[in-house]
This record gives structure tokens, sequence and C-alpha cells, in this order.
């Protein structure tokens, strides 16, 4: 399609050129920000003709300024019905940023409207850089001075070159409709849009992307971390006479909730920026006790923390870039298939593995590793994530548990193994798949109070006022109850909730776990049971009894004979340090230091004491003349665990009695 100069005149004198308006929305919101003016020239004879077709004629006969200047004005004078916080872009071609003289223009253009230069974008695409860019920069550097902001258009598409973001005073930069408009069905125009935002970014510009058409894209543009969309999503381009509808258009985000895994809630936080995320995510890494990797599709090291690099005795540096089977030769056949099944899509969480431990040296450690796909914003798994935590301490805690009976049980459970969410009113609005195995009742059933239908009759009421006085006090709940199995059978569970609160103190939501704790209750029983059998022994025996625990002496238990014969000289709880109190002596006047009682002998050195005559000083001055004995008590791993000392009196009115 080709005009004429005679043409191009007339079209100028009977103000054929006239602006179509596009809007120019706030991704994260749905908000409209402003309109960039695009030129239409309305052909007598070939109707509406799109810029595309004619701004070459423009720049042949160097009438493109006059167009700029009526598309200006027009612009200007029908964005009076305009609130004050839109904005208007406009368009330079290459040859326009050449012109000395266009500032000017373009200030008077504005005067005689009355439209404020502050609100007024000016698009720059790089072609007008590449002939003479001193003289694009003293054009630029005018605008400026007039308060117009200035856009880098159509990155990516022509001669990109960072020098240009350098050399000019630039506040915005435009990602082509080109790679947005292919982002569903391009993993490539994915990763240009995603560097070019990134670069906008890092240099603190505002990322406007054009050729926004479904949900989709506004979508990931959002994810990405992009500013602004403009597109057929929103609108096509209007003219003046159509603005009022567009203005009056109830903002509508496009954003939906990204994919999570199944036993979680939809992750629909998209607030922070890039580098925000990337500032909280080095944050997490750094102080996380647990070791966290990133590896990518190749299984290569993207980032770790600290945690990990110790654990796999390697500084940090060492491991990035470099494949996980040169940094852990040893552990990467074991769970090969287990990356490979990540890489599938696949969430594979608790594998357990033994290897050396780098860090002291010494002994296996045993590893708790999950793996959970990282997917991009199309949905398409680009690596692995792997969490490590090192459970060495809880294993020994429960192979000592299983080893000594007789003995108390101290087992923390180091992570809720049926996580639950709770509102701020007490109801359940989130319960792990983990739920419907453990009773039988859907995750459905349990929403709300449905929960409380799988416990044990005599158990709903004190739970029940358990969450209620949490919700009135604002505190943790920590409450034990039953839950009928799917067989039927009861069982014994603790449930434990922590309150999140919002930026003024109220509760927002609970967020905890349910463990199953019936092994641990049918061993605390059992425990009580022999401590009982234990006690009634001792107490029916003629002689006393007292018994210490290692490696401090704390003393566990006295019998009632013991207490008879010393008359509370010696009490549960009294370490081994305060024996000296008792001021015994041998028969021949020497006195009994602390650790050369039958009890410290014990525990200290493992002896045993025949009984040898003692006397022993009670809380009521008078003299106890006892013998004295003790032997160490051993685990099955011939770790002392405390010791035994057995009181005989040797006082004539003792043995009476």
């Amino acid at each position: 399609m080709s005009f004429d100069e005679v043409d191009i005149h007339r079209a100028f004198e009977e103000e054929e050129f006239y602006p179509f308006f596009q809007p120019l929305v706030e991704l994260r919101t749905g908000q409209l920000a402003g309109f960039e003016l695009l030129a239409r020239w309305n052909h007598r004879r070939l109707g509406i003709v799109l810029p595309d077709d004619f701004i070459p004629a423009l720049e042949k006969s160097g009438s493109i300024n006059e167009l700029t200047r009526q598309i200006l004005e027009k612009g200007f004078t029908a964005s009076s019905i305009l609130p004050g916080t839109l904005t208007l872009a406009i368009n330079l071609s290459p040859l326009q940023l050449l012109d000395l003289t266009l500032p000017g223009k373009i200030a008077a253009a504005a005067e005689r409207s009355d439209f404020s230069l502050g609100r007024l974008t000016v698009e720059i695409t790089e072609s007008a850089l590449l002939v003479d860019l001193p003289r694009a920069q003293s054009v630029a550097r005018e605008l400026k001075s007039m308060q117009c902001r200035l856009a880098l258009d159509d990155f990516g598409t022509g001669y990109s070159s960072l020098r240009h973001l350098q050399a000019l005073p630039f506040d915005e930069l435009k990602v082509d409709r080109s790679f947005v408009s292919s982002m569903s069905e391009s993993r490539e125009s994915r990763k240009i849009v995603a560097a070019v935002v990134g670069l906008g970014r890092s240099l603190g510009l505002t990322t406007v992307a054009e050729g926004v058409e479904t949900p989709e894209h506004a979508n990931m543009l959002l994810w990405l971390g992009c500013d602004f969309g403009q597109g057929y999503l929103y609108s096509k381009p209007v003219p003046a006479e159509e603005l009022s509808s567009l203005i009056s258009r109830k903002p509508q985000p496009y954003s939906t909730p990204m994919s999570a895994p199944a036993d979680a809630g939809p992750i629909t936080s998209l607030e922070a920026l890039p580098g925000q995320r990337f500032a909280q995510l080095q944050a997490i890494y750094d102080s996380a006790p647990v070791g966290l990797c990133l590896l990518d599709h190749n299984l290569r090291y993207v980032s770790l923390n600290r945690r990990l690099a110790q654990m796999n005795g390697a500084p940090v540096a060492a491991h990035l870039g470099r494949p996980i089977t040169e940094l852990v030769p040893d552990l990467y056949p074991r769970f090969e298939g287990f990356l490979r099944r990540a890489l599938q899509g696949e969430s594979i969480p608790n594998v357990e593995v033994q290897r050396p431990n780098f860090e002291s040296g010494g002994g296996d450690r045993t590893l708790m590793l999950s793996y959970q796909p990282v997917r991009d914003e199309a949905g398409e798994v680009m690596g692995v994530s792997i969490a490590v935590m090192d459970i060495s301490d809880r294993k020994r805690v429960e192979l000592a548990l299983r080893e000594s009976e007789e003995h108390r049980r101290n087992m923390v459970e180091l992570n809720p193994q049926t996580p639950w969410i709770m509102d701020a009113e007490g109801k359940t609005v989130e319960v792990s798949k983990r739920w419907e195995k453990l009773t039988g009742f859907t995750r459905e059933q349990a929403q709300g109070f449905g929960w409380l239908d799988a416990l044990h009759p005599d158990d709903v009421e004190p739970t029940k006022q358990a969450i209620e006085q949490a919700i009135a006090n604002k505190i943790r709940t920590d409450v034990r109850y039953r839950i009928r199995r799917p067989d039927g059978g009861w069982r014994w569970v603790r449930s434990r909730g922590y309150p999140r609160f919002g930026p003024t103190g109220e509760v927002i939501c609970w967020y905890g776990g349910v463990e199953d704790i019936q092994n641990q209750i049918q061993t605390e029983e059992a425990l009580h049971q022999s401590q009982l059998e234990l006690r009634t022994i001792s107490d029916a025996v003629p002689v006393g009894i007292v018994i210490a625990n290692a490696p401090d002496g704390a003393i566990d238990l006295v019998n009632p004979e013991a207490r008879r014969i010393f008359r509370d000289a010696i009490r549960t709880g009294q370490p081994m340090t305060e024996y000296g109190q008792w001021g015994a002596m041998r028969a021949n006047g020497e006195t009994l230091k602390p650790d050369e009682y039958p009890l410290s002998r014990a525990i200290l050195r493992g002896e045993t004491t025949d009984a040898e005559e003692i006397l022993c000083r009670r809380d009521d001055g008078t003299w106890a003349r006892v013998a004295l004995s003790g032997r160490p008590i051993y685990r099955r791993d011939r770790q002392i665990a405390g010791a035994v000392m057995i009181v005989q009196s040797l006082d004539l009115e003792d043995r009476k009695k």
C-alpha cells in the first residue's frame, strides 16, 4: 500500500488522522493505569488504515512530526475526561528522536491542551538509537527535563543492547507482543519474557507487556513479576468516544492460583517482587536447619544452602553448576530413581538414607530426604527441589526407647504427621490426605467441625473446650484424644497447633498437625506399671533401698525403710554432690568424701561395694549406725544407667523395730 504526498497533504488538511486509545492495566489488581495513543488514518477511499501501512510514507515525506502533533493534541483534548491518575503514552519513530525541535513541539501541544507532561510516556524503539546515539541522548534528556517518562519499546526484537539501557534515562521497559502472545506454546518465549522482566526489575525499571490476549498470559506475566499489561484481553484500541465506558469498567484481575501439592492449599500470594522473593528465599536458605537445594533438569546444582554444603563436606561454591553425581557419588545410585520420578512430576517425601558424617567425623548419619518437582510458569517441570533433614538424633532416641523399656520415654516428633489448617473461628479448612488413612473420614467430611465425628465420644467435649480456650486466649493448642480407626478400633493421637497473627495482632488462622502416639501411650502405661511394681516391692522389703540415676547421681527412689533409718536425711532429687551433708564417718572416725559413698563409686567407677559399717548424721542431729553396699545398674549396651544402695540398720533399737 503506497501513498503520495498529495494524498498525505489532503489527509492532514481534512484531519483524517486521529488517535485510538488502548488501555494499560496493572496486572496485580486489574486497575486501569492509562492508555497508549495509537494513530489511525480514516482514508476517504480505503477506510481505516493502520500505522504500519502509512508511517513509512509519512517519514519519507517529512510529515511524521505533524502526525505526532495532531495525535497528541487530539489525545490531550480527549483526556480531559480522564482521572488525573491516568497516563498517556505515544510512540516516536526513529527519525523523530533525531529531531532536536521535537521536545519543544510536544511541550507546545501539551500547553495548548493544559495537559501535564508528568502524565506522558514517550516510547522509543532501539532502532532510533543506532544512527546517532549522542543526538538521541540530547533529545531524550530534554524530554526527561520536561517531566516526561521514557520507555524502551519492543525490547529484544532488534539490536538489543544493554548499552542503550545504560546510555538513556529510561523509566520503563516494554516486552514485545511477539514473545508475549506465544508464551503459552513456546517455552523459549516464556524464558525470553522472564529474562526481559527480570532485567527490567533489576535495573529498577517499570515493566510493561504488550500483546496480552488471554488470562493465562496475564497470570504468567504476574508470576514473573511484570507490572503492567496491554492487549486484547483488556480491550482493543478504541476511539475517544468510547473512553468513558473503559474508564467506568470494573477492574478485573486475571490471576489464578498456582498449582500445589495435593495436601496443601493453593498458592495465591503473588505480591512479592522477584527481587524480594529471591531475597526471601536466600534468607530462608541460610537460616533453615535443614539442607536445601535446587537441581536443574540435568541434575546440576542451581542453588543450595550452607547447611547442605556442610552435610556434603564441601563449600557452597564447589557445588554450583556441577552435577550431583560429582558431589555425592556414594549416595547418587540410591536416590537416582527418586530424582527421575521427581523430574516426571512426582512428589516424594520422607526417604531415609544412611551416609558418613562429614561434619564431625565418625559414625553414619541418618538423613530424611524429600523430593519436589519445580515447575515453571506453564506448569512444566524445570528441576527438582530437595530438602534434607538430619534425623540421626531422633533415630538414636527411638533405639534407646526400644532397648530400655524400664526407663522413661522422651520422644519428640520433629514434624507433624497429619497437617491441618484451622480458621480464626476454629473451623477446619484444610487437612492432609493422611487423615483419610488414619480415620476413614474423607477430607470433605473433616471440613468445619466435621472432624470431631472421628473422636471418641468421651473426648469430644474436652477437645472442643481446649480449642475454644486457645481461640479466646490466642495461644497454641495441645490436646490428646482418641480417634476411630477404619477397622473400628480406637487409637490415641496428639494434636498441636500454633496461631498465625496478622499485622495488628489478630489471629488469622492456626497451623498444626496430628501425630500418632498410641505406642507412646502404651509404653508410658507399661513403664508406669513397672514403676508401681518396683515401688511396691521396695516398700515391702525390710532393708533400706536407695536408687540414683547416672551421671549426676540424682536420687530417684528412697523406700520407707531407708526414710525411717535416715529420718529424711536423704531425699529424692538430691544430687550426688550433696552426699557430703550426711557427714558420714567410717568406724575409725574418718569422714567419707562424696565420691566414696557406695552410690558414687558405683555410678562414677562402676564399682560393686560390700556392706561397710558407717555412721550417718540425720537431720535431727542424731546418728544412724548402718551398713551400706552398692551396685551399678547397666543398660543393655553396658553403659551405666544408675546405681542401687542397700541400707541395713546396725542400731539395736532399729533392729528391734
